[in-house]
């Protein structure tokens, strides 16, 4: 019994472990996967430019699908020890090797916009020379 009264005060003392645990939690890492691009790389592109360039610019794509060759795609995953996960999407369309149009959540910002919220994902439309040409004109 006397040995019974000694260990009392430790297992009361272990009535109050799921507070302790929250003290005691494991350090969780960043991880980062994918291809980083920054709105300043997309504003370096340029239509027309060749797959090269854009490769210069951009680094080498995440996807490189077989079956759509004129689309690259640059995704961008960030899960920070504590916190909430971040994914960022680009696709990069080619016509004739050509960059005709740059789609996702990164795009480059205008210098005469105001800052003003941002849509998630937006698409950017560019006009190369070669689509241009084969688009019917207006009448006037």
């Amino acid at each position: 019994m006397k040995r019974f009264l000694l260990l009392l005060p430790f297992l009361a003392a272990c009535s109050n472990a799921p507070q302790m645990t929250s003290y005691l939690s494991p350090y969780r890492i960043d991880v980062r996967q994918g291809n980083y691009v920054t709105q300043d790389m997309v504003a370096q592109l340029k239509p027309g430019q060749s797959r090269e360039q854009v490769r210069f610019i951009l680094g080498s794509p995440l996807v490189a699908d077989m079956f759509h060759e004129d689309r690259w795609d640059y995704i961008y995953r960030f899960r920070p020890g504590n916190g909430e996960v971040q994914q960022r999407s680009l696709a990069v369309f080619f016509l004739d090797n050509k960059l005709s149009r740059v789609a996702g959540d990164v795009v480059a910002e205008d210098a005469n916009k105001s800052e003003s919220p941002k849509p998630a994902a937006q698409v950017i439309e560019i006009k190369s020379p070669v689509t241009a040409a084969t688009e019917p004109q207006e009448k006037k």
